[in-house]
């Protein structure tokens, strides 16, 4: 339980990314709980958590680490779209200030708000690259952290203190518009990557006008959805993607982990389906995927 006044940062699932966002914050001075499973929350009790990072530098911050989410806490989830079930009846239990949600997709948002009424509740976007060396340790590989946030988060406690905290934050738009903006990126890379089991730049040319179907099927949704985008705009961001790059999404599938397929691939189906889109090209990709899985 917190003190009357007191601002606790819960940062929900810390791994790569939430594992910085919470280093980052304990080292800006704020109050943090990092809010993980017991062998997680066992581990950072032990050996704190350790970044390695050319922007922000190398250390261990020592941080409070629990189980369950602190009560009035402002809570800041960063988990895999697919635990977001597991935390949720934790995150509503503590009655949080406010919650800013940085899980990929689209479709998290409004289980979240079921489950959170009068709570105000954010969906955010960050942009890095990090990875976990292990439990407890994470390489920021990356010379940025880019988070952008809908205009209705600006004054969140959460997104304010990430600020100070170090990241570039930049706030404005809706939130469809913040979320769609990263997942039209996110999932043609990771789709085409894992389907190719190739780096970016070679997935994106393995086959040309496979590369073509998925864009423009992707751009089809976002319209649909009320957040219209050119296929070029698309195409031209993905093009700025280093070459070598692999996603996340293609890593868990080759280990045979847990992964966002469905998160990304399969609400794109689901989006098309609900606005009597055709997706044909997206459907391949997801079932081969899906079997292969």
């Amino acid at each position: 339980m917190t003190e009357e006044g007191d601002t606790v940062f819960a940062v929900v699932g810390p791994g790569a990314v939430g594992g910085l966002f919470a280093w980052l914050l304990q080292r800006a001075g704020h109050e943090v709980v990092a809010v993980g499973r017991p062998n997680t929350v066992e581990a950072i009790r032990r050996d704190g958590i350790e970044v390695r990072s050319e922007e922000f530098g190398d250390g261990v911050q020592r941080i409070r680490a629990d189980t369950e989410v602190p009560a009035g806490a402002h809570v800041i989830v960063a988990t895999k779209a697919y635990g977001l079930d597991d935390v949720l009846p934790g995150i509503a239990a503590a009655r949080p200030v406010e919650v800013v949600s940085f899980l990929n997709g689209i479709e998290h948002m409004a289980p979240l708000r079921d489950a959170l009424p009068g709570v105000p509740v954010a969906g955010a976007s960050v942009a890095v690259s990090a990875l976990r060396a292990s439990t407890t340790v994470i390489d920021h590989r990356s010379r940025f952290v880019r988070i952008e946030a809908p205009e209705a988060a600006a004054e969140f406690a959460s997104i304010r203190a990430l600020a100070d905290a170090g990241p570039s934050v930049r706030t404005g738009g809706t939130e469809a518009e913040v979320l769609w903006a990263k997942f039209r990126l996110l999932a043609a890379l990771a789709l085409l990557t894992s389907y190719w089991r190739q780096p970016a730049g070679a997935a994106l040319s393995e086959d040309p006008e496979l590369t073509e179907a998925v864009v423009s099927e992707i751009v089809a949704c976002s319209v649909a959805e009320g957040v219209p985008v050119a296929e070029l705009d698309l195409v031209r961001a993905l093009r700025s993607v280093p070459g070598g790059m692999r996603t996340s999404l293609q890593e868990d599938l080759a280990a045979g982990a847990p992964s966002e397929l469905d998160a990304l691939g399969g609400s794109l189906l689901r989006v098309g389906e609900r606005h009597g889109i055709s997706t044909p090209a997206i459907a391949r990709i997801v079932v081969e995927l899906s079997a292969a899985d």
